[in-house]
């Protein structure tokens, strides 16, 4: 047991969070936390790290226990380079390995039998261990692998204090992986990162050693990532074996079930008072009516199960019809803070196609969406008929100063009030909500006031940048649904891998300064470019091989150059071979000084650290000769 929560009660002022909530994380378990916005997800795992403390109950963990947390924003903030912050995780180990050193050179120094010479062996046999403890041998390579998979491949020499906030957060997140505590908390770590750098940390994360609690409104990496589902609902927590996909199937199972236990029960209530009420006052039936009071009084009543929340939802129609062709764009080329986004791109929209437009962060998405919409550009040519309804991830058009009522009703002054107010409680926002300002709302309820207003505009072209920000995940499958249904055009940016794979048949892709039209569905794109990426590896390799080849080819002009090739050859073997040797009987003797018995040697111990001293002079010696051959 990591971390147990028992009979946990919560609450802020007089509005309870959490009441009579338990449960229990176990080591190396991977369980994803799912529920609606406000919910007080966030505030379950402060508890869990300490930050805050429960009304009632009790949290127990386990002594020691290492926890690491990512939060939804924040990161570092040190001066010093990408690469130097993620070496900090292993200041510890670089600093044993640099003493180890020194300890071998004090070690060939010392006269076997000393005091000194007894306390350095054991110093070294100390910091042998603490090293391969920590996998500190391999710690470049892990700092190497976390940044590159995280998109901070070519990023190590940055200065982490002129990074962006989402950027921070990335680093953050690759502390912590680096770090590996026993069980790493992460508030939806997929915010600020895009597709590959997804695929690549659902596969860390599937042989992360330790135990992971994620809050995630991503369902493809809860799908990919988890196997264990909470979810917090009206106050309490429920868990589900199995990732989302299974949650959702055994939820509704588990709501089917209680409800018919508890009409059941019901059931057999009605028949016992009604026997009761009967046959109480009947001399002859008296007993076998009190057996039954009896019965009625000790029965455990089951409660009636609440029905899940009643989802939000959305509906777009479009008033009128556009011509076949909606969008042509040719030649079209963008840059941002100096920098050429793409250039000459090309593709057409037609009527009813719904494109998803993909590609890693800072490839220009929502840079190109702002420009077709703006439809400054000669390069682009709306089609005749068109109603653009535009979604703006940042929603800067609302009015902070409004209320929610008035943002849609000022706006659209042809629906009546009841209209607008329907409008606006089917998407989710309650009559406390209606004169609340824009700027008091969350961004869960700013995004859905948003969808409204793409609603009450009608268009029969909408165009979406991230819609899904903010929104959980029943509001973002209800959001799914409609536009499914949505018999228009739409162009939309998104993150979200599930969305994408369920809405769009065609994907627009940014890479490389290229723009690229596949005329197909999500799952072939993705399947195309793991093609595309096998091929072009197996023409590098082929083209490596031919190079080789030619050098071959080139080196054998004459008999003589042949003779002075194949004498090479064999000095390359032969230096191999000795490197080979020496690494071998280096990692020998480490293993024998070691062992403390060995170490109790003193004369053989001197022999040993000597010979390694050696064996590393010689290995400088042979790969220098190595590199010089090659």
């Amino acid at each position: 047991m990591l971390v147990s929560f028992e009979n946990i009660r919560f609450g802020y002022d007089d509005k309870v969070l959490l009441d009579g909530v338990s449960f229990t994380i176990a080591a190396g378990e991977r369980v994803g936390l799912i529920g609606p916005n406000g919910e007080g997800k966030t505030t379950l795992i402060r508890l869990m790290t300490g930050a805050l403390s429960p009304d009632e109950g009790k949290v127990y963990k386990k002594s020691g226990l290492r926890i690491g947390l990512l939060e939804q924003s924040g990161g570092p903030e040190a001066d010093g380079t990408v690469y130097e912050a993620m070496r900090a995780v292993f200041s510890d180990v670089f600093a044993a390995t640099e003493r180890l050193r020194a300890i071998e050179r004090e070690l060939a120094d010392a006269r076997e039998g000393e005091a000194r010479y007894r306390d350095l062996a054991a110093k070294y046999e100390q910091l042998e261990r603490f090293i391969a403890a920590r996998d500190g041998y391999n710690a470049d390579v892990k700092i190497r692998t976390v940044l590159g998979g995280m998109g901070f491949g070519e990023a190590g020499g940055q200065t982490v204090s002129t990074m962006s906030g989402g950027e921070k957060t990335r680093l953050k997140l690759c502390r912590l992986l680096l770090e590996e505590p026993e069980l790493l908390i992460l508030d939806e770590p997929t915010n600020h990162l895009d597709v590959p750098t997804l695929f690549w940390l659902e596969e860390y994360l599937k042989s992360y050693r330790g135990a992971l609690f994620i809050v995630s409104h991503d369902r493809y990496f809860l799908d990919a990532v988890t196997a264990k589902t909470f979810e917090l609902e009206n106050r309490k927590v429920t868990a589900f074996r199995g990732n989302y996909s299974a949650y959702k199937v055994l939820k509704a199972e588990k709501y089917e079930h209680d409800l018919k236990e508890y009409e059941k029960q019901q059931e057999e209530i009605a028949a016992l008072e009604d026997y009761v009420a009967r046959n109480i006052v009947r001399a002859t039936t008296a007993k076998s009516a009190q057996s039954r009071v009896k019965k009625l009084e000790s029965m455990e009543r089951l409660e009636k199960p609440v029905p899940p929340p009643r989802p939000p939802k959305f509906c777009f129609e479009r008033m009128e019809t556009s011509e076949e062709r909606a969008l042509t764009v040719d030649g079209l080329s963008l840059s941002a803070g100096g920098k050429t986004l793409f250039a000459g791109a090309s593709f057409e929209v037609r009527r009813g196609e719904k494109i998803a437009v993909v590609g890693e962060n800072g490839t220009g998405k929502s840079t190109l969406i702002r420009a077709l919409v703006a439809g400054h550009d000669p390069a682009v040519r709306w089609g005749r008929f068109n109603k653009i309804g535009y979604y703006d991830q940042e929603t800067a058009d609302l009015d902070p100063e409004e209320t929610v009522l008035g943002a849609l009703w000022h706006k659209y002054t042809a629906l009546s009030q009841t209209q607008a107010r329907a409008l606006l409680a089917r998407a989710g926002l309650t009559d406390e909500d209606m004169e609340k300002k824009v700027r008091s709302l969350s961004g869960g309820e700013r995004a859905k006031l948003a969808l409204v207003l793409l609603e009450a505009r009608r268009g029969n072209f909408l165009v979406l940048d991230e819609p899904t920000n903010h929104l959980d995940l029943p509001a973002r499958e209800s959001l799914e649904g409609a536009l499914k249904a949505f018999d228009g055009t739409l162009l939309f940016v998104s993150h979200d891998r599930y969305f994408i794979r369920s809405i769009a048949d065609k994907i627009l892709e940014i890479e490389g300064g290229r723009v690229t039209l596949y005329p197909c569905g999500y799952g072939e794109y993705t399947a195309q470019k793991t093609a595309q990426s096998e091929a072009k590896q197996a023409q590098e390799k082929a083209a490596k091989a031919q190079e080789r080849a030619a050098q071959a080819a080139s080196s054998y002009r004459s008999k003589a150059d042949r003779a002075e090739a194949a004498k090479k050859k064999q000095k390359i073997r032969e230096t191999e071979a000795a490197i080979a040797a020496a690494e071998e009987e280096i990692a020998a003797l480490n293993a024998q000084i070691a062992d403390p018995a060995f170490a109790a040697d003193y004369r053989r111990m001197n022999e040993a650290c000597a010979r390694l001293d050696e064996l590393h002079a010689e290995t400088e010696r042979l790969y220098e000769e190595y590199e010089t051959l090659l």
